[in-house]
């Protein structure tokens, strides 16, 4: 059973999907996602997208008792959730895809947003990567996934409320001033390229937490050129290669893939102020030392960084391009 629970305190919705608890680790001789192992895998592919088996988002969602008080609020949990399998070897990196490899997997993100973009229930694509156990992968195999909402999620609708503010504010686009501000710093920026910059924000609540920003007026995929695609993946090669050599381990992240809103007037003017942006939260502040999200985080909201943002781009730079 799955469903949508309005949050009043913070207006947004809880996702409830008691199938997600039956979700398996995989048995270490056996991976659902190599080639024609599981019933959904082909045999033969370079990249796959194909429906979560624990989705809590579904296009045909589950009847439910439905709620509308002043209180207690709930929906059907309208939506998508896929798989988005890298490459069919098993314990390739994505850093180890080569050139037109990883073209491909910027293409297949691309192809999804477009097709889910055309459902015009669909308010949200979300794109995203869980790496490493430490932050909950049951799957080892090279993977993403993808979220298609049917509302807007609070953090993303935060960024855009306070990009458009900054907007109205300054007359000018919040990530234009960012990328501009880092560029001139230069000490906390880890790459770049024609088309993208790579930088560790000096706001960032996570150490290593490396934000990719488009420098031009890109809103999503659809957006993307031939080369700006291959741009961005020879780029997302740098970084994750960057990560593993910082504690010589592979190096957990989430990978979380910002862009604008499907389907929705309030946003239509989104161009002005919004811009694609990646967002990398990489737990680790020590070899084998998790910096977690804890009390103040969680419950207040209140971000703290253990480490020196400067340092951590200083060292994620050497280790990149040693």
């Amino acid at each position: 059973m799955a469903e949508l629970r309005w949050n009043p305190l913070l207006d947004t919705y809880t996702m409830v999907a008691t199938n997600r608890q039956h979700r398996p680790h995989m048995p270490h001789n056996w991976c659902a996602f190599c080639p024609g192992e599981g019933k959904k895998v082909p045999n033969d592919f370079d990249v796959f997208s194909y429906p979560n088996d624990f989705p809590v988002l579904s296009q045909k969602p589950d009847t439910i008792e439905a709620y509308n008080t002043s209180i207690v609020k709930n929906k059907k949990a309208y939506g998508k959730c896929e798989v988005l399998l890298y490459s069919p070897k098993h314990d390739i990196k994505l850093y180890e895809l080569s050139d037109e490899h990883i073209f491909k997997l910027v293409e297949l993100w691309t192809s999804r947003f477009i097709a889910l973009a055309k459902d015009k229930k669909i308010k949200y694509i979300f794109e995203f990567e869980n790496r490493g156990e430490e932050v909950g992968v049951t799957m080892p195999h090279p993977h993403g996934q993808l979220y298609a909402y049917s509302w807007i999620p609070f953090k993303i609708k935060s960024e855009l409320d306070n990009c458009k503010k900054y907007f109205n504010k300054h007359k000018r686009n919040l990530f234009d001033d960012l990328n501009q501000s880092e560029f001139a710093y230069k000490k906390r920026v880890v790459a770049e390229n024609k088309h993208f910059m790579a930088y560790i924000p000096y706001f960032t609540d996570y150490p290593f937490g490396v934000f990719i920003v488009a420098k031009n007026n890109l809103l999503n995929f659809s957006d993307f050129n031939e080369a700006e695609k291959k741009s961005f993946g020879f780029l997302l090669k740098q970084l994750t290669k960057g990560f593993d050599a910082i504690y010589d381990r592979p190096f957990p992240y989430m990978m979380c893939i910002h862009q604008s809103p499907v389907n929705t007037k309030r946003y239509a003017d989104c161009s002005n102020y919004f811009r694609f942006h990646v967002e990398f939260y990489p737990p680790l502040r020590a070899k084998d030392k998790i910096k977690y999200y804890a009390g103040s985080e969680m419950g207040a909201g209140a971000a703290a960084n253990p480490l020196d943002i400067d340092e951590c781009a200083q060292i994620f730079r050497d280790k990149m391009h040693k």
